[in-house]
């Protein structure tokens, strides 16, 4: 396990960096920032980065985690100043602390995702997707590299540990506590089961938000 863990958030632009330039990003400005951290072995060594939950390209969030090891000569309270003089706009470190909890105890996410409908919001919708959320099962198809077919079917519901649906003018704003790993359920997922089975509800235009990562308490992972 890592020695240390950075809380930081991604945001406005920076929410469209990809997970892998998001490494890149980290890497170069732990460097920049004159901070000294973990190489990895063999024959080209790197910095040693790594993200807990990759986020999604175009997803913003306040809680995400990344793991390094820091080498002697910058103090952990100084780690949070020294990267955001570096770091690109969107990106904030807001805390460096030891990694004194395995990643595994990470069990939940909660999630606000905000559907938004140019017409206005339509009748009946926040009803719609409450019930749709509360059946026993909903089978959604999504990609995966394991399938001959490129595609699986994944059962969202036992996936979803709380729900609530509120309306707001032209908008159903869902704030979801979903499973965060083995499986995961990625709330796109959530969507695609409005717009197949709910095809008259499907938003315009759709912002996903990663408020918090919980443990098997309910309790913030940090």
């Amino acid at each position: 396990m890592p020695d240390q863990r950075l809380l930081f958030s991604k945001c406005d632009n920076a929410r469209y960096i990809s997970h892998l330039d998001l490494m890149r990003t980290f890497q170069r400005a732990f460097q920049r920032a004159g901070i000294a951290i973990k190489h990895t072995e063999g024959f080209n060594p790197h910095p040693f980065v790594s993200i807990a939950l990759p986020l999604s390209v175009g997803f913003s969030s306040k809680c995400e985690i990344l793991e390094f090891g820091l080498l002697e000569g910058t103090a952990k309270r100084d780690v949070p100043k020294l990267l955001n003089k570096v770091m690109p706009s969107g990106i904030t470190v807001h805390k460096c602390y030891d990694a004194v909890r395995k990643v595994k105890e990470l069990k939940y996410v909660n999630y606000i995702v905000t559907m938004e409908y140019e017409g206005g919001l339509p009748n009946g919708a926040e009803t719609a997707v409450q019930v749709l959320l509360r059946e026993k099962s909903v089978l959604v198809r999504k990609k995966s590299k394991k399938s001959k077919t490129g595609e699986s079917e994944v059962d969202i519901i036992p996936l979803i540990k709380q729900a609530t649906v509120e309306s707001r003018r032209d908008m159903l704003a869902l704030d979801l506590v979903l499973a965060a790993q083995n499986p995961g359920l990625n709330p796109e997922l959530i969507c695609a089961a409005v717009r197949a089975r709910c095809p008259e509800y499907a938003p315009d235009f759709t912002t996903f938000h990663r408020k918090s990562v919980l443990d098997e308490q309910m309790e913030p992972f940090f």
